[in-house]
């Protein structure tokens, strides 16, 4: 709706989903180590079809072993909110004066009168859920996790390494020569990476074209650390 109020405020803060959040870790690393796995072997082994079988390898162990970081990340939160919560209420079931204490002080610290305090401290502290949820908020700085967020985190992170592994190890399956799939495997990975950093930053609220080209070069030293170690092996 459409308003001519000249002291109408426009929110501008990001808030960025937990998907997305998932999507730039789980491809973030996908683009990256597959890339300076596929560089190093390049730089060692001509045949392509190793380096295939290697990459999809190293895609399938990235995707589960980020996909389970990503669980155990989700499910560790849930423990610690339920621990921290069953003490909230034991707190509150055995030092109720304390706890209030706090709410108060909680209020004072907005700069309220002493008799609105008070007043705020009986209206929260009536029910027993209320009053523990607030603490658990404003005294702690824990807000409630989705309990199923652990899977879904996992899933996203995964397929997300999936789909950026996939994108530079493609190249080899057509050339069969290690530094051509090479070659043509560094264009299309470090233009998927500028893409992905500008993306990234811009949700982030970085300056995008910096991202961009942070991320990219960070890709591209990977790879080109992979390949001349790679190289110096083989040379002895």
């Amino acid at each position: 709706m459409e308003t001519n109020n000249p002291y109408a405020h426009v929110e501008t803060h990001l808030k960025s989903s937990d998907l997305l959040t998932d999507i730039v870790i789980g491809m973030s690393d996908g683009l990256t180590v597959p890339f300076a796995l596929a560089a190093g072997l390049s730089g060692a082994i001509s045949n392509t079809s190793l380096i295939v079988i290697a990459g999809i390898a190293e895609i399938a162990a990235g995707s589960i072993a980020m996909g389970l970081g990503g669980y155990l990340a989700g499910k560790t939160e849930v423990d610690h909110y339920n621990s921290e919560l069953k003490r909230e209420y034991d707190e509150v079931e055995r030092l109720p004066e304390k706890e209030k204490e706090e709410v108060r002080e909680f209020f004072e610290s907005l700069g309220l009168s002493r008799s609105i305090q008070d007043q705020a401290v009986a209206e929260m502290t009536r029910d027993k859920d209320k009053w523990v949820d607030f603490m658990m908020k404003y005294e702690l700085g824990l807000d409630k996790p989705d309990e199923k967020r652990a899977a879904r985190s996992a899933f996203n992170i995964g397929a997300s390494y999936v789909v950026g592994g996939i994108i530079p190890l493609s190249p080899y399956f057509f050339v069969n020569d290690g530094v051509t799939g090479l070659k043509i495997s560094a264009l299309i990975t470090l233009a998927c990476l500028f893409i992905f950093g500008f993306f990234k930053s811009k949700m982030t609220g970085v300056n995008p074209w910096a991202g961009a080209v942070r991320v990219m070069l960070i890709g591209a030293a990977a790879a080109a650390c992979a390949f001349g170690i790679a190289r110096l092996i083989e040379s002895h």
